[in-house]
């Protein structure tokens, strides 16, 4: 009894038992019957996976995985890393702020690539590939249109994509408060999203798998947008975004 309101658990349970099992003492538990439909949404996802996700697998209509030097298995790769550093950035950001703007823009980003970077190693998995490079950066890129390195050679890749924060900028981030902490995170990580850009533009042209060639569109996209704010912040607090 809660307020005066006789509950339903109330009204059925029979003197003598706890309200968690059927009168008779042979009833399933009430619990059994939310651990089966989790089960069931838990299968039907993984049928879902299987038929709309999977690739090359034997008599399915799909294409085969890409090759482990594609542009796909390449970009999944690359942007992996190159997320992983932005979602470093903005955890940090997110939890030595005081500006609550700066706080739920790091969150934002924080929680979007970490999302894509669950997408990209879940087809990296699915297509028998490493899950990050095993050899330089931005080797899947060719061609003199979309040339990465100083000396405009794209089949030999590069050591650092570009945008990426050196150990000393994520030191000096990590030892900044306060609004000189909010600077240079807007900073570093405009500079991040625009060096993605190239990458994202090229898989987005180039992927063979249609779910790559849209990720890669949405990313540049939106990615696009948020340095437009990011922009917009850093005139606000007086600031110019860094040299690519």
């Amino acid at each position: 009894m809660m307020g005066g309101v006789t509950t339903p658990t109330e009204r059925t349970a029979p003197a003598g038992t706890s309200g968690d099992e059927r009168p008779g003492g042979g009833g399933e538990a009430r619990w059994v019957r939310p651990l089966l439909a989790v089960a069931a949404v838990l299968a039907l996802l993984f049928l879902g996976a299987a038929g709309g996700i999977l690739i090359g697998l034997p008599g399915s209509s799909s294409p085969a995985a890409p090759a482990p030097d594609s542009v796909d298995v390449g970009f999944a790769q690359d942007m992996t890393v190159h997320h992983q550093q932005g979602v470093q950035m903005a955890a940090w950001a997110r939890d030595h702020t005081n500006d609550p703007v700066i706080a739920q823009l790091a969150a934002d980003i924080e929680t979007t690539q970490n999302s894509q970077i669950g997408r990209m190693q879940g087809w990296l998995s699915l297509w028998n590939a490493s899950p990050l490079p095993l050899g330089e950066h931005m080797e899947w890129m060719a061609g003199p249109a979309h040339s990465h390195g100083d000396a405009g050679d794209t089949a030999a890749g590069v050591n650092t994509m570009p945008g990426m924060a050196s150990e000393a900028e994520l030191a000096a981030l990590r030892a900044a408060t306060g609004q000189e902490m909010d600077v240079l995170f807007l900073q570093l990580m405009l500079r991040h999203h625009q060096g993605g850009v190239g990458m994202m533009q090229y898989a987005a042209e180039q992927a063979a798998v249609p779910q790559v060639r849209n990720l890669a569109a949405q990313m540049l996209k939106s990615q696009q947008a948020e340095s437009d704010y990011l922009r917009q912040l850093l005139a606000e607090r007086g600031a110019e975004p860094l040299p690519l």
